[in-house]
């Protein structure tokens, strides 16, 4: 589930309508003319201010600006010249002396000269955007900016192209001025204690946590038990003998390429057995003894073994291949442990789904949640609805979204950006096969009834080209509006238009052919859907002035405020008749009537912790509900890793959530996380138990989730996802020692004693170590982690520095000087730039400065 408390800000959309070569023959030297003026029209976005004095009419609000610097050329006749550009924030006001504003639809916004202007060569003109909420990081300033005048085609304002920085692989928006003023620029007001995570108070943080590198066993997750034992090192670096018993060798084909790839290959002489169907242990479980004489695995099935291998290869890897000898009894703390990817927003593809789900497995995540379909774009294709993949996959530049949708979240105007595409049936085939080689189950995620504007789109065009060959009823059967609604509203992303009506049988075909084009190619795959995820979102407003809802509201009686809750009642029940689990986000899943839905359901809790995880978790555990913990502020990893403007992702729900964070979180007591949890004003809060848990009920798992708003490259994505996600690998696995036992009605409060802190330090510390010994096989994967800035201050004139992870290497520039590597304390003389690199030394964090007497 997506929301935004707050809206953001972003720069830039849309693409070019395709026009016949004819229409252009006569204005190459205006269009040439054109491209000129938007490859040299200057544009700056700034954050002004967070806390200022708002216009009459509204509370709350921020400025940003927007500069234009004109070229010393300008083409004689702009007078239809409009710039668009994305920003999500709403914006009541927008000022400036050269433009009209106006809010084309969610965040697409459209500048048309004023009549009258004239442009003039090298003149500036700021344009002033009051703001409904606050924008405290450079991430919501979007790309790609455009131009649109009659007789040309659309162009890209070339100032506003994103970049890739080549020291830490990462996109960067040039165009986004720096933040420098934190008194404005951090919080909205004095109730607020957020400060920037500076590099002096980094190096604080740090100090306190500071790890040694990991000496014994590293495998992540922890086991639940491992004993090093104190003989001869056991060599496997001269391959292995493989016996199987009760499996085959396809079953466990990529834990042994992994084994491999850390050095252990087979044709050697060492044996290794591995036993399948242990009796006595649980699903995933596994007992693994490396000896003298061999190494041994027994596991409960295929996902035990695999998991096995993977710890395995991990020691061996650590060890160069000689281990000690070791046994370990290892088993999962929850059997749901997952990552829900959003490729709806923007799009990431099949090379980078794979490689996530081999990195999943590499730390025994077991349940890929794939969100294919968004407001802003359908991302699978369905045979029998082509127009789907071909019109709801891309953004560009076409009022009518005859041939794409509208260019939201900075697409760009001519529908060739990389957020644009698909999975077809093959790739998607190729993804559960590679992840059920894995031990992995793909739940697929389609939003509905609320973001489904892409869908709504495409099926739109589908009608108008069926009733236009006269082929009405053809064309009605999958139309997802009712055409006579007048209803007016407006979704939490600013859109009017993205609600599948739920009172139109079209509606419930639309979903059944979906459902069904799924699960075919689950079956292609040979491995059957088991889950489907709805959604389950709302739209307050939806369906009041349509007619069709109004006649079932007659005929079955209630009020609009019942329609979504039946509609998710009604799909979920034909999922359960064709023998799949329903899946949906708890908001809407928790206004169902439970005697209403099916006996098993899934349920993902996305509450904030201080203000509704616990009652959403509580009331739906209660129910009986297979209770997935997706709370926001411990599991979305779009959110920023700290609070700080250069730190990119949306903070609707937490300014920071690094990986200390995420790793200290106490699943199976959710008031307690008040102990170490603040909430979003950076404020330590009491947290209430209510309703009160009854007894016998436990969560299924905890899930990650990545939301693609801001998320535009793959190497975005892994940035966001890791390290964190090993610290969420942790706490799906192993359990959390420094947990109080529930007590139902106990309430906490920040720094609790019954939290026991002294344990999740030293769990940390351990965390850590083991941690940074896993970055190398990270590198080895191809998985972009994050390497965070380090911790640093000026004390009596020396530079002291620090990492979160032990063994990072730290470089430090004095002015004018050259990069150096970090070994201890050194006198320095002014200001200085720091900087960590990865493990393989290929990539850098972003820089910082410290400053003496900062």
């Amino acid at each position: 589930m997506r929301m935004m408390a707050r809206v953001m800000t972003t720069a830039a959309m849309a693409v070019a309508l395709p026009m016949a070569p004819a229409a252009f023959a006569n204005e190459a030297p205006a269009q040439a003319a054109f491209d000129r003026f938007a490859d040299t029209l200057g544009y700056r976005l700034t954050m002004v201010d967070n806390r200022p004095a708002c216009p009459t009419g509204i509370d709350a609000c921020f400025l940003s600006t927007i500069t234009l610097t004109l070229p010393d050329t300008v083409p004689a006749d702009l007078h239809s010249l409009s710039l668009y550009f994305s920003f999500v924030n709403r914006l009541p006001v927008v000022e400036s002396d050269i433009f009209d504003h106006r809010l084309i639809n969610g965040d697409v916004q459209q500048l048309t000269l004023k009549p009258g202007v004239t442009l003039k060569p090298g003149s500036t003109h700021k344009i002033k955007l009051w703001g409904v909420g606050a924008n405290f990081s450079k991430a919501f300033g979007m790309p790609n900016a455009y131009l649109v005048a009659d007789g040309v085609r659309a162009r890209t304002i070339a100032a506003t192209r994103p970049v890739i920085d080549p020291e830490t692989g990462l996109e960067i928006l040039p165009f986004v001025a720096p933040m420098t003023d934190e008194a404005r620029l951090a919080t909205k007001s004095d109730a607020d204690k957020t400060r920037w995570l500076l590099p002096e108070r980094a190096f604080a943080l740090q100090a306190d946590r500071q790890a040694p590198a990991a000496t014994g066993v590293v495998i992540l997750p922890k086991p639940a038990r491992a004993v090093q034992g104190k003989g001869k090192p056991v060599d496997l670096g001269g391959g292995i003998a493989l016996t199987l018993d009760g499996t085959d060798r396809s079953a466990l084909a990529p834990a042994l390429s992994a084994l491999a790839a850390a050095g252990v290959g087979e044709g050697g002489k060492l044996p290794l057995t591995i036993h399948i169907g242990a009796p006595l242990l649980a699903p995933e479980a596994y007992v693994l003894d490396v000896v003298a004489s061999g190494v041994t695995i027994s596991a409960h099935d295929a996902a035990g073994a695999s998991h096995a291998l993977r710890s395995l290869a991990q020691q061996a890897a650590f060890e160069q291949g000689k281990l000690k000898p070791l046994h370990i009894e290892d088993a999962p703390e929850y059997g749901f442990r997952g990552l829900h990817l959003d490729l709806g927003r923007n799009f990431h593809g099949r090379d980078e789904i794979l490689k996530l789900v081999e990195t999943m497995a590499a730390f025994k995540l077991n349940k890929l949640h794939l969100h294919l379909a968004e407001d802003e774009g359908w991302r699978i294709e369905i045979p029998a609805l082509p127009e789907l993949a071909e019109i709801g996959s891309k953004r560009c530049h076409d009022p009518e979204e005859k041939t794409c949708i509208l260019p939201q979240l900075g697409a760009g105007p001519d529908g060739t950006s990389g957020v644009n595409g698909y999975l077809s049936t093959a790739d998607y085939v190729a993804i559960v096969q590679a992840a059920a080689a894995r031990q992995i189950e793909v739940i697929p995620s389609i939003d509905m009834p609320g973001h489904s504007r892409a869908a709504i789109k495409a099926m739109e065009l589908r009608h108008a080209r069926l009733a236009a060959a006269g082929k009405t009823a053809e064309a009605d059967a999958y139309r997802l509006i009712d055409p006579a609604d007048t209803t007016a509203y407006r979704s939490i992303q600013n859109y009017d238009d993205n609600t599948l009506n739920v009172c139109l049988p079209a509606t419930y075909r639309f979903v059944d052919t979906v459902v069904d084009a799924l699960a075919e190619m689950h079956r292609q795959a040979g491995m059957p859907l088991k889950t489907f995820h709805l959604g389950a979102d709302e739209t307050a407003g939806a369906w009041v002035k349509s007619p069709a809802c109004a006649a079932m509201i007659a005929e079955n009686g209630g009020d609009p405020g019942k329609l979504t809750p039946r509609f998710i009642e009604r799909v979920s029940a034909s999922l359960a008749a064709k023998g799949l689990q329903s899946g949906g986000w708890s908001d809407g899943m928790g206004h169902t009537v439970t005697a209403n839905m099916p006996a098993k359901v899934q349920t993902n809790i996305w509450g904030v912790l201080h203000t509704g995880a616990i009652r959403e978790a509580h009331d739906q555990l209660n129910r009986g509900w297979n209770v997935i913990l997706s709370i926001p502020d411990l599991g979305y990893f779009d959110m920023p890793y700290a609070p700080h403007p250069d730190e990119g992702g949306y903070d609707w729900a937490s300014r920071g959530v690094d990986e200390y964070q995420v790793f200290g979180f106490m699943p199976d007591n959710l008031p307690a996380n008040a102990a170490t949890i603040r909430n979003i004003y950076a404020e330590g809060k009491p947290i209430d138990d209510a309703p009160t848990l009854q007894p016998g009920h436990r969560i299924a798992g905890v899930q990650a989730q990545l939301w693609s708003e801001t998320i535009r490259t793959d190497g975005q994505v892994d940035y966001m996802l890791f390290p964190r996600l090993l610290a969420l690998a942790e706490r799906g696995w192993a359990p959390a020692p420094w947990t109080p036992a529930y007590q139902a009605g106990a309430a906490y409060e920040w720094g609790d004693s019954r939290v026991d802190r002294a344990k999740l330090k030293t769990g940390w510390q351990d965390f850590a170590g083991r941690a940074a010994a896993q970055f190398p096989l990270l590198d080895r994967i191809g998985v972009a982690y994050r390497v965070a800035p380090p911790g640093a201050r000026i004390a009596a004139g020396k530079l002291e520095a620090n990492s979160a992870y032990p063994g990072t290497t730290i470089e430090y520039r004095v002015e004018g000087g050259v990069w150096t590597r970090y070994a201890g304390p050194v006198a320095v003389g002014g200001a200085v730039d720091l900087r960590s690199r990865s493990a393989d030394g290929k990539r850098a964090s972003r820089t910082v400065r410290v400053e003496p007497g900062r």
